[in-house]
């Protein structure tokens, strides 16, 4: 269950003590099946799979959480076939087409009917809260899911001030910087993509994958005034990342130095799998985040921001 992308907001001190229930609030806003006239419900789910019933799993200081959602596949060109459908049958038996309110009606009356017969699709996206450091942590490169994650939680808790980053220093200039002298921080190594723009509006965007980043065509684009928009990273031989100018990390991958501590794969049921899993990652990652913040200036919030 490794994460795959990183999404990061960080919370204020004092909420820590609001998650001291952590577990009961989830309960509140657990998910439930979509009702048959429902488009969609949101809702927290076990991280344990379909099996589990508990919605929070504890390794230390963190706590891992899966939202989940159920969406009634409704295409708008089915909506719209029924409804011409419709309208015509009306235009042939009286002879008029209907009005834009009696049209109205009509769709609605289309949506009730097809609702209850549209499939179900599930989705799931894990978080996790590292509340000694105020990191909430979502695993998608999506603002919108991270931010319905963040919603779902603030309405669990009643009130969680989570804030998306806001680093000190710009990302996209410090990057850029890493690129043309080559001098890193410690631990940090070129990686073998990057996305460089121009940043003037509808400027060229250039993409490089399986690239050295340090060879005269990456330079070439540097010097005409190209920025680093995205810069594949290697951090401490234990990860790969894509690192984009909003700070979500993207295309994380551990490296075999990090899976050879799992082992081989002993573990004696998928929970131990689980637990094992989450620890060593969130104890990778904590290293990671922690530079991040010195890197960009990234400090946790206090209780008035």
């Amino acid at each position: 269950m490794f994460f795959r992308n990183l999404t990061l907001f960080r919370f204020p001190e004092s909420t820590t003590k609001s998650l001291g229930h952590l577990a009961r609030d989830l309960e509140s806003r657990r998910l439930r099946e979509c009702g048959p006239l429902e488009l969609a419900t949101r809702g927290f789910v076990s991280p344990y799979g379909r099996d589990g019933d508990e919605l929070l799993h504890q390794a230390g200081a963190f706590s891992l959480l899966n939202i989940g959602s159920e969406e009634r596949l409704l295409p708008a060109v089915v909506v719209a076939e029924e409804l011409a459908d419709r309208i015509d049958r009306v235009a042939e038996k009286e002879g008029r087409r209907p009005g834009a309110r009696e049209r109205k009606r009509l769709k609605e009356e289309v949506i009730s009917e097809l609702l209850p017969r549209a499939f179900i699709r599930p989705s799931r996206c894990a978080a996790y809260l590292d509340a000694p450091a105020g990191w909430f942590v979502v695993d998608t490169a999506s603002r919108k899911v991270a931010e319905d994650a963040v919603s779902q939680l603030r309405e669990a808790l009643g009130r969680f001030p989570a804030t998306p980053m806001a680093p000190a220093e710009s990302v996209r200039t410090l990057m850029t910087g890493w690129l043309i002298d080559g001098k890193l921080p410690t631990g940090l190594v070129l990686g073998d993509e990057c996305e460089l723009r121009d940043p003037a509006e509808a400027g060229a965007i250039v993409r490089c994958r399986r690239q050295d980043l340090e060879s005269d065509e990456v330079r070439e684009h540097l010097k005409s005034g190209k920025q680093a928009f995205q810069l594949g990273l290697v951090f401490d031989e234990r990860m790969s990342f894509v690192l984009g100018e909003d700070l979500v990390v993207r295309r994380l991958r551990f490296t075999d130095v990090v899976l050879d501590e799992l082992g081989e794969g002993t573990a004696e049921s998928a929970r131990a799998e689980l637990d094992a899993t989450f620890a060593l990652m969130t104890l990778e990652l904590k290293n990671l985040l922690a530079r991040m913040e010195q890197w960009f200036g990234l400090p946790r919030p206090g209780d008035r921001d």
